[in-house]
């Protein structure tokens, strides 16, 4: 979350005069995360957040979103709703960008995650792609394996040498990928974005998942990957086994995988790795002198996908 529109409380105000939600009766912005324009908003009657959208998310995307999380809270999954105006418009517009309400969701951030943190996410992983699996929404995965390719292309044309160990190994790397990325998996939407910043704990509980703009249909045992290594390694690749095996013991819980999915664990977590790689370096070579954050480390998950290289073996 973060600030790049700036609106007064007069706009504000008249922004809400459209919806039954109160008055307004305080707001600020929210500086954290890369991405969208971000209001904590309080009236009367609740607390809700005013999201605005910039670049990336595109406009005809928004619907899906939108009735992901309409469906899952209907599930009684933990996560923002969406908030209808007076003409039962979810997605409107202020200064003439795409805007929605939605409802405020309570909890915390977690920084160091633990064991149980770890077996709390594994287990929202299942109960989230149970309800999924079932619904007939359907958003391709706009950063799949061409994404990544298109993606690592532009990298490649820095003139900045001190890049060459990672363009040595993505070069072979995305040509195993491209092998060996498994077919015919069972599928649902996928939230492929279970970082810390989009989960929310309550004495350490999971009290909600947010963010859901990379979601799409893709493999479910592709989104355990995606979270096994953004809960189970450290900032530098080091791999926490204690977390590992709790967060698959919360995934047990509410589902299994099947033989040809644990057959491909391997392939799933090194393409896990690959697609955050390349999109840190893209950002950490083309990051704008006066961007308002800080880019991520990819030597995190150059480390991580070097340790999945090495280690193919490992018991799921």
């Amino acid at each position: 979350m973060a600030v790049f529109t700036k609106i007064s409380k007069e706009e504000i105000e008249q922004y809400l005069e459209n919806y039954s939600i109160g008055k307004l009766i305080s707001y600020e912005g929210i500086v954290e995360g890369i991405e969208n324009t971000n209001y904590k908003i309080i009236t009367d009657k609740n607390k809700y957040i005013l999201t605005i959208f910039e670049k990336r998310v595109l406009p005809e995307d928004l619907p899906f979103f939108m009735n992901l999380q309409k469906e899952l809270v209907a599930k009684d999954f933990d996560c923002p709703l969406p908030i209808e105006n007076n003409n039962n418009s979810i997605i409107n517009n202020l200064k003439n960008k795409s805007a929605v309400i939605i409802s405020f969701l309570e909890g915390e951030k977690i920084t160091q995650n633990s064991s149980q943190h770890c077996h709390e996410v594994g287990s929202v992983v299942s109960q989230f792609t149970n309800i999924t699996k079932l619904s007939k929404l359907t958003r391709p995965n706009s950063m799949g394996y061409n994404t990544w390719i298109n993606i690592f292309e532009k990298c490649k044309k820095t003139t900045d040498p001190s890049y060459k160990e990672y363009f040595e190994v993505l070069d072979e790397e995305l040509l195993f990928l491209k092998q060996h990325w498994p077919n015919n998996l069972p599928k649902a939407i996928i939230h492929a974005d279970l970082f810390k910043d989009n989960i929310f704990f309550t004495d350490n509980k999971i009290s909600g998942v947010i963010d859901f703009y990379f979601s799409c249909n893709d493999f479910i045992a592709y989104e355990l990957a995606l979270t096994i290594n953004a809960w189970c390694f450290d900032e530098s690749g080091k791999f926490n086994i204690e977390n590992y095996k709790l967060l698959l013991m919360g995934f047990n819980s509410n589902a299994t995988l099947n033989e040809k999915e644990k057959n491909s664990m391997n392939t799933l977590l090194r393409g896990a790795s690959v697609r955050i790689l390349v999109t840190r370096l893209h950002d950490k070579i083309f990051h704008p002198n006066d961007a308002l954050v800080v880019p991520k480390d990819p030597k995190e998950y150059l480390n991580i996908l070097r340790w999945h290289q090495n280690n193919k073996n490992i018991k799921i």
